[in-house]
């Protein structure tokens, strides 16, 4: 096995992929299990579904609670689940934390999980040696039908790939939070606080989105894209599909301010943390109603794609043949912290 260090970000692909092979899941009423691209697990509990999803906040520090709630919350909903349950994990720095720094974190997940009805029922803090920053951990569960379960493994050729309010939007609010000295040499005061408001405006939950497109027509997958961006989803959703996707980059909508945000610190838009943006594939016959679903409910959209069918892969148009749409490395937001 390679000693080489692994660099920041996710796992390498390979390596994730082995290590999830080897899980254990026999249990026969876990529905939906560990796999690339399958960000939610899925058990039956008598009548019920429960979907679970753990995830990390490590990149953002202000309103560090808001994005918990919020990413792990969209995980949920895009198997077409009501998030109704949380559970924090939180490792605080030594000789960096007080009190007001816990309550102020624990002030933003209450109020997050007031916004969308959802029950903190447990977890974990501790100050924590040799950390730099706080590191907040989410466990949600969330409730759904049997028959109203939508998993990334559903899409099929000829589906039409949707994209809402466009990329990124989580990226664009982390590093006007995170970096706004930087940021002033390029934008305008205003803009960086327009900038940094992109959490709340037009905000990084996708819950919304989700039960409008469900309620419209046949959604057969949806996916959140987070670390290493729409470029990253389409890939884990071809994988976890099993199909060949023709996703057009030139399609995908880029809202100028986060487009000059990224140009400042040189990143990918398309390959930059992204929550905030849903991936659904929708049945052709369908696809125009939710499109027209999703603009009566205000929510910005476009067609970005297809699911062409074939071994999983992610192409891109490429004159008059399609072309490889290479899987980002790691999430290209990792750049700006290196600098």
């Amino acid at each position: 096995m390679s000693r080489q260090i692994l660099p920041v970000g996710k796992l390498p692909h390979g390596l994730l992929a082995k290590l999830l092979a080897d899980a254990p899941s026999e249990d026969p009423d876990v529905v939906l299990g560990p796999g690339i691209g399958l960000d939610c697990a899925v058990v039956k509990v008598g009548e019920r579904l429960l979907v679970f999803k753990s995830d990390p906040i490590t990149f953002a520090s202000d309103e560090l609670g808001w994005y918990l709630v919020e990413v792990n919350a969209n995980d949920v909903a895009t198997t077409g689940a009501v998030p109704r349950w949380l559970l924090v994990t939180l490792l605080l720095p030594e000789g960096k934390t007080t009190a007001a720094t816990v309550t102020a974190i624990m002030d933003d997940i209450y109020a997050a999980c007031r916004s969308l009805r959802i029950s903190v029922i447990g977890g974990h803090s501790e100050i924590t040696h040799g950390l730099e920053r706080a590191l907040a951990v989410g466990t949600m569960v969330g409730e759904v039908a049997a028959g109203a379960l939508v998993t990334p493994e559903g899409a099929k050729p000829g589906d039409r790939l949707l994209l809402t309010k466009g990329v990124p939007i989580e990226g664009t609010a982390i590093l006007a939070r995170e970096f706004p000295e930087r940021l002033a040499e390029v934008l305008a005061p205003e803009e960086i606080e327009r900038a940094a408001g992109f959490l709340h405006n037009p905000g990084i939950g996708v819950l919304r989105e989700a039960q409008v497109a469900v309620a419209a027509g046949r959604v057969t997958a949806m996916h959140d894209p987070t670390e290493g961006g729409l470029a990253a989803a389409l890939w884990e959703l071809a994988e976890a599909s099993g199909q060949a996707l023709l996703a057009d980059p030139g399609a995908v909508p880029v809202p100028a301010l986060a487009a000059r945000v990224c140009g400042y610190f040189g990143l990918d838009p398309l390959a930059t943390i992204a929550s905030g943006a849903l991936l659904l594939a929708v049945d052709e016959a369908d696809a125009a109603a939710v499109g027209v679903a999703l603009s009566e409910a205000g929510i910005m959209w476009a067609e970005i794609g297809r699911v062409v069918g074939g071994p999983p892969a992610v192409y891109r148009p490429g004159g008059p043949r399609k072309e490889p749409w290479p899987r980002p490395e790691r999430d290209q937001i990792a750049l700006a912290y290196e600098e």
